[in-house]
């Protein structure tokens, strides 16, 4: 029996939808391999209300803390917490490439002496190896390694694995910390939401994206229309644009960026620099609009768009409000 563990990653007590891709791989390789999934889930008093939201996307048991110390990311306290419980026997442990995420496994890691592998889009699991892919060198190439070390130790780019439920048991049982959690060197002492209740970039299904092809902040607002008309999108920007001011630096997506893979990305006015590319090429439907039709964008696009996106963009939103009243 093969039994994975899966980090539930949750931010202001919310369970994120990276927190049910862990499970949703975790599950994956247990059902082939006969085992149980372990979906660890920590943070303050009441965060063990997702237990059965985690249960039904395939966690057998959920292992649950919760403590003040635990309300902010505690990455010392994590860190010990989950090497000692991977210490009792898994083949891997799934944790999800964000800002947290890529901070744990890290210093998971760094403390149980394991190699690990990073931003990973695809996995399979054999006897003795584990092998991934993840985009390397701005995603020109896709790099393919294997992992020896047990448990092998994996963080998801956002996206990799569709959260699907699958109905377990879901038992829940107590974790308790190791040490005192208050009693760490390093507090996060404050973590701010985004101001409007934003949706997350790397929880949106939809992007939407402008680059300087709109010629000035302003005009940010036919983006941010098209947004709202979808419902469910999140606004993304260029580089470019966040460095001249137009939007905030945590709107962009690139190699210096977030790293996204929505459902739907449409890039506005972007020429798809490389950089840019390296953020959002693994998004499941690429849409381009750019008045330029050797614009380096449209290789990478599913469907583009030849024309100038400040009249492009208010007749995709009103087609886009039709078609969801009738819907």
């Amino acid at each position: 029996m093969t039994n994975m563990l899966a980090f539930s990653e949750t931010r202001f007590g919310e369970l994120r939808r990276a927190g049910l891709e862990t499970v949703t791989a975790a599950r994956r390789v247990a059902d082939a391999s006969g085992g149980q999934v372990h979906a660890v889930l920590v943070g303050a008093p009441g965060v063990a209300q997702h237990a059965a939201t985690l249960a039904a996307h395939g966690a057998d048991v959920v292992l649950v803390l919760e403590h003040a110390a635990f309300a902010n990311y505690n990455p010392e306290a994590l860190t010990a917490l989950l090497a000692a419980r991977l210490g009792s026997g898994y083949r891997a442990a799934f944790f999800a490439a964000s800002a947290l995420g890529h901070d744990l496994v890290a210093r998971v890691a760094a403390r149980m002496k394991l190699a690990y592998a990073s931003d990973v889009t695809e996995f399979a699991f054999a006897a003795d190896t584990v092998a991934v892919a993840h985009p390397g060198y701005t995603n020109k190439i896709v790099q393919r390694l294997v992992l020896k070390a047990n448990p092998a130790l994996i963080s998801l780019r956002a996206g990799a694995v569709l959260p699907v439920e699958s109905p377990k048991a879901g038992t829940v049982e107590a974790l308790a910390p190791v040490g005192d959690p208050s009693a760490v060197r390093v507090k996060v002492t404050l973590t701010e939401k985004a101001a409007g209740g934003k949706i997350d970039l790397g929880e949106a299904p939809v992007i939407i994206a402008g680059g300087r092809g709109l010629k000035e902040a302003a005009n940010f607002k036919l983006v941010e229309d098209l947004a709202a008309a979808f419902g469910n999108a999140a606004v993304g920007a260029t580089r470019a644009v966040t460095d001249d001011g137009w939007r905030p630096h945590s709107d962009q997506i690139g190699q210096t960026g977030r790293l996204v893979s929505p459902d739907l990305y449409v890039a506005c006015g972007i020429s798809g620099a490389i950089q840019h590319l390296a953020g959002m090429r693994t998004s499941k439907t690429i849409v381009a609009i750019n008045k330029d039709k050797d614009a380096p964008i449209f290789k990478a696009a599913d469907y583009g768009i030849v024309g100038d996106v400040m009249d492009v963009l208010p007749v995709l939103t009103e087609a886009v409000k039709k078609a969801r009243a009738g819907a």
